[in-house]
């Protein structure tokens, strides 16, 4: 019940829970053995994120996708301000053509950052915008292109159709991009979040999930369930509001924070 609470989801922790008596059956573990098994047996589900080889492509294409609502283009800006720490030169596309507001939210994020945005008229064609920040990144000459989208319910079919043009249009101008494709997930959702990463992955090939608004409610257990379903990796974990609240995943911490409640170390 309290790996559920922390939204791992039932599977999962019936694997967990599986795999813990087993070991406990073999080793002849006690009570004071549990705390430091189950931490292993937990880590054993997460996916370590590879490391991002940022030299094989210059500019280095990243496509940020996502449902309506679950912070894609404040964490663009967070992970915009990321890798600018790191000393990458970095330019933002807002290829989110549609809604009105998505435009202004990230070019006032890349002023406070000095980070130029290349965008397009709303509601023109985002594919165009992609293909013109492409253009416009390598002309620049920066390492790192990160392309805002517009939010869109995976269960949308003409919606996530429009998404694997904007896949082609970006292949088209530049080889082999986009080089990463990265969901971003409200990690409120809880498991909901398995549909949505399922569908992103089989129609545009997702290669990374960011975990956004864990400063709330959510444990973000749902990361476990993405993991051991699709073999996806959590890059990032947004913890706040401001740009220092984000944080490449690191999965010996995550678990510590699952396990952060007396009640599961005292089950």
């Amino acid at each position: 019940m309290l790996l559920i609470q922390s939204d791992i989801g039932y599977e999962t922790s019936q694997a967990i829970i599986s795999k813990l008596q087993q070991t406990t059956k073999s080793q002849g573990l006690d009570k004071n053995d549990f705390p430091k098994v189950i931490r292993n047996e937990l880590l054993t589900h997460l996916l370590t994120p590879p490391e991002v080889n940022f030299e094989k492509y210059k500019p280095f294409v990243i496509l940020v996708v996502g449902v309506n609502g679950s912070g894609k283009t404040t964490t663009i800006a967070k992970l915009a301000h990321f890798y600018q720490t790191k000393g990458k030169r970095v330019l933002l596309s807002a290829a989110d053509t549609f809604r009105a507001a998505a435009d202004d939210q990230l070019r006032i994020w890349a002023n406070r950052m000095n980070i130029p945005v290349i965008n397009g008229e709303r509601g023109s064609d985002p594919g165009a915008v992609v293909f013109n920040s492409i253009q416009a990144a390598i002309s620049k000459k920066v390492d790192i292109l990160i392309i805002d989208t517009a939010g869109r319910l995976h269960t949308r079919h003409n919606l996530m159709e429009e998404l694997k043009k904007i896949v082609r249009v970006a292949g088209k101008a530049m080889e082999d991009a986009p080089h990463a494709i990265w969901l971003v997930i409200d990690a409120v959702t809880g498991q909901n979040a398995l549909s949505q990463a399922t569908y992103y992955k089989d129609t545009v090939m997702v290669t990374g999930v960011i975990l956004a608004k864990m400063d709330l409610s959510a444990k973000g257990g749902m990361a476990f369930t993405i993991q051991d379903k699709l073999k996806l990796p959590i890059l990032f974990i947004g913890l706040g509001e401001k740009m220092e609240d984000f944080h490449a995943f690191n999965p010996e911490i995550f678990v510590d924070g699952i396990l952060n409640s007396t009640a599961i170390m005292e089950a």
